[in-house]
């Protein structure tokens, strides 16, 4: 099977329905804006995915809290003289861990890498046949089904919002009637580093470019501000340089519980 081209024409859920139903084995490759990444198939069934540089199982694990920093630190300083099945047994026999457990981290891992490639909207693309060298690592034994169907959930989300947000090239501003309640909303981090950059004279594709988000990304966060009632279509060219926030009122009060809740959040992060 010939799988060449760009996510534009062909999705990466179209991509899996297509190795998913001719039970193909070897990797996909994708080079995008986001990164270059590699997803391999056994049979049909994802085994193995990864963006950019691979993260060895110490890290997979250490994010997932299911080893301590110190048992992190004493794996980090011997991962370049030990496999990644290596690794896994010496927790197992060290009783830090489990084979199930290990294997449900490595799952986990591997569907989040997937679930974030459905935001990429084109890169391109080829598959290589048979292309499979994972002695060394720990691979799963994953059906595509449930990834294909969470891919097409989040393509119509993509056509809804690009309806409702037609062009990043549009400004926002902060809603010059804002709920009374405010300084009391629950954003989330990437939802206050947006609203750190909402300002008439920027383009909502130069603040994604601020905050490292692609187009689906910031769509969903600018869609979820202007439903709240936070943020309103501002009718104005943007400038070319990126400027700095706005208060979303004048309130002196408000604008104190602004920016301490920005505080707040930042020392969070």
């Amino acid at each position: 099977m010939a799988l060449k081209g760009n996510l534009r024409d062909f999705s990466l859920s179209q991509l899996l329905n297509l190795i998913n139903l001719s039970k193909k084995t070897g990797s996909l490759f994708i080079e995008s804006s986001q990164g270059l990444a590699q997803l391999a198939f056994l049979s049909g069934k994802l085994i193995y995915a990864r963006i950019g540089s691979d993260n060895n199982l110490s890290s997979i694990l250490y994010q997932s809290n299911r080893i301590s920093p110190s048992q992190y630190r004493v794996l980090q300083e011997r991962v370049n003289q030990m496999t990644d099945k290596e690794i896994g047994l010496l927790l197992i026999n060290a009783g830090y861990s489990t084979y199930e457990e290990i294997v449900a981290c490595v799952q986990n891992y591997y569907t989040e890498i997937v679930r974030k490639m459905f935001t990429w909207l084109e890169g391109e693309f080829h598959f290589e046949t048979d292309s499979l060298s994972f002695e060394e690592k720990i691979t799963i034994n994953l059906d595509l089904e449930n990834l294909i169907v969470e891919g097409s959930r989040q393509i119509r989300e993509w056509e809804h919002l690009q309806e409702e947000i037609p062009s990043l090239d549009l400004a926002m501003q902060f809603s010059e009637h804002p709920d009374k309640n405010i300084s009391n909303m629950n954003l989330s981090v990437e939802e206050w580093r947006v609203v750190s950059f909402i300002n008439p004279r920027n383009s909502l594709r130069q603040i994604a470019r601020a905050t490292h988000m692609n187009e689906m990304e910031i769509r969903r966060v600018i869609f979820g501000l202007m439903q709240a009632g936070l943020i309103e279509y501002v009718h104005t060219e943007p400038s070319p340089i990126l400027h700095d926030r706005m208060f979303p009122t004048k309130d002196r009060q408000q604008q104190r519980s602004l920016i301490n809740k920005i505080i707040d959040k930042i020392r969070s992060i």
